[in-house]
């Protein structure tokens, strides 16, 4: 029996030219409409401005599962104050033009994809020039459809991995992901701090060997010693929350500042 290879997307060619000039490389986060889609727009051009490599475009859910108290409360004032996901595209059309050197991946739950159908909304991600895709909630069982959508289009589902992943179930995931792997660094939502210590580093070394796509760390990066240790083990750090907390905190200046502090860790 032969196995396809899975395609080679512009989003992971992207992600290895840029680790062949920087050691590491940094995603952050933008939830759309929150506070605003001015200050969105203005932190997403201070995040490039810092030198964010891939920047997350959350499509507001309403029951967001993966995320911790303080991305759901942004998640619904954004939802309260009228954010469709019309204007999330539309959104995220505007900046794909604008930054054309930008790499943006919508980040959203699979309740969107299926309201809209899956494969319209990827093909409409696909044409406002995303170049990614992340559906905490998605399982890989339930994904063939959403996965064979991306390949036509030429977009990357990113899947996930955690720590209770089993070596099989990682070989699975494997198999259906592209562009590259998010790893979460811990149990539970995000928002809290994660303490790296010998434990992660066993737990990448799993990951490394179940996949031979750039793999990425999140849940609780938030201090320039998280991405330090993360340093020569991983791909991409991903600081998300914290990032936006400094944003709501003092403002889109702050935050740039903030993630070009991580970047020059």
């Amino acid at each position: 029996m032969t196995t396809s290879v899975p395609p080679i997307t512009a989003l992971e060619k992207r992600i290895r030219a840029r680790r062949e000039q920087r050691d590491i490389l940094l995603i952050s986060h933008a939830v759309l409409g929150y506070p605003s889609f001015e200050t969105c727009a203005e932190s997403i051009a201070e995040m490039l401005a810092a030198g964010v490599d891939i920047i997350e475009l959350q499509i507001p859910f309403s029951d967001p599962q993966a995320d911790g108290p303080f991305f759901t409360q942004a998640n619904q004032a954004a939802l309260t104050t009228g954010c469709t996901v019309d204007e999330c595209f539309e959104f995220a059309e505007q900046v794909c033009a604008r930054f054309p050197d930008g790499d943006f991946v919508f980040m959203t739950y699979f309740n969107i994809l299926y309201r809209r159908g899956v494969a319209s909304f990827v093909e409409r991600a696909a044409s406002v020039g995303v170049k990614g895709i992340i559906v905490p909630d998605l399982p890989i069982e339930e994904a063939d459809e959403y996965v064979a959508a991306c390949d036509r289009h030429q977009i990357a589902p990113i899947f996930m991995f955690t720590p209770a992943t089993s070596a099989e179930r990682m070989s699975a995931i494997a198999a259906r992901a592209r562009g590259f792997v998010y790893c979460q660094a811990r149990f539970g939502v995000t928002g809290s701090h994660t303490q790296f210590d010998d434990s992660v580093r066993a737990y990448i070394e799993r990951c490394r060997a179940a996949t031979a796509l750039p793999i990425a760390m999140g849940f609780g990066i938030q201090t320039a010693a998280d991405v330090s240790f993360l340093r020569g083990q991983v791909d991409i750090a991903i600081c998300c929350t914290q990032a936006v907390r400094v944003l709501v905190a003092e403002g889109p200046a702050a935050m740039g500042r903030f993630l070009a502090d991580l970047r020059a860790s």
